[in-house]
């Protein structure tokens, strides 16, 4: 598969994800959807984790280095998305209020 197939699969899959919590949205506060998703990323990422630990002491020893690389990869992600989003208060090279 070629880096560009897999970034259009990696979009589909956010997009997948986004539609759900969009569909959520419609009768639960979208903070509470927020939380779901980040929830549910750091469930799903502490399986990713253990399921490549054949052992105890290798998920112990693992489990830094997973903290800090998904601590990492979430805040430069959320930089990048704010950064997208700000282009909303942007009007013609002007902040609106």
């Amino acid at each position: 598969m070629s880096e560009e197939d897999r970034d259009r699969e990696f979009r589909q899959m956010v997009d997948g994800f986004i539609d759900q919590a969009n569909r959520y949205i419609e009768t639960n506060p979208k903070e509470n959807v927020g939380m779901a998703l980040l929830y549910a990323a750091s469930r799903f990422n502490a399986f990713v984790v253990a399921s490549h630990a054949p052992s105890a002491d290798k998920y112990d020893g693992d489990r830094k280095k997973a903290v800090e690389f998904f601590s990492s990869e979430y805040l430069r992600m959320l930089d990048e998305n704010l950064d997208d989003y700000r282009q909303i208060y942007e009007t013609d090279g002007e902040t609106s209020r």
